[in-house]
């Protein structure tokens, strides 16, 4: 069902990650993050605003209003950015460059881990 949907909703709970996000990467649609100060895996080097929609917890209701708001353009935009970026949350054995054992070993690197 989610390869067949647009847009998959991500709400943060209380975890540092949540699996959802990983699932719309490789289902291929548009992540909508639902959180109040939820900080994207690897926002240090990828700009989330380019690829996903952000959702306050309060704007939950209005959740069908923003995404039926998002025109045609932006969507496919989204959309292309998102097939863009998966590769960085891609397990690859061996790994490859670029893949999410490169975007762990970078994280560490700079010190956000």
């Amino acid at each position: 069902m989610l390869k067949n949907s647009r847009f998959c909703l991500c709400p943060s709970r209380y975890e540092v990650a949540s699996p959802r996000v990983m699932e719309a990467f490789y289902a291929e649609c548009v992540p909508v993050l639902i959180s109040d100060g939820y900080v994207p895996p690897f926002s240090d080097v990828l700009n989330w605003k380019a690829f996903s929609i952000s959702v306050a917890v309060k704007d939950i209701p209005n959740i069908k209003q923003i995404l039926m708001g998002i025109s045609q353009n932006q969507y496919f935009r989204l959309h292309r950015r998102v097939k863009q970026v998966q590769r960085h949350f891609v397990i690859n054995g061996p790994a490859k460059r670029f893949d999410i054992f490169h975007m762990v070993i970078h994280s560490v690197w700079l010190g956000v881990l």
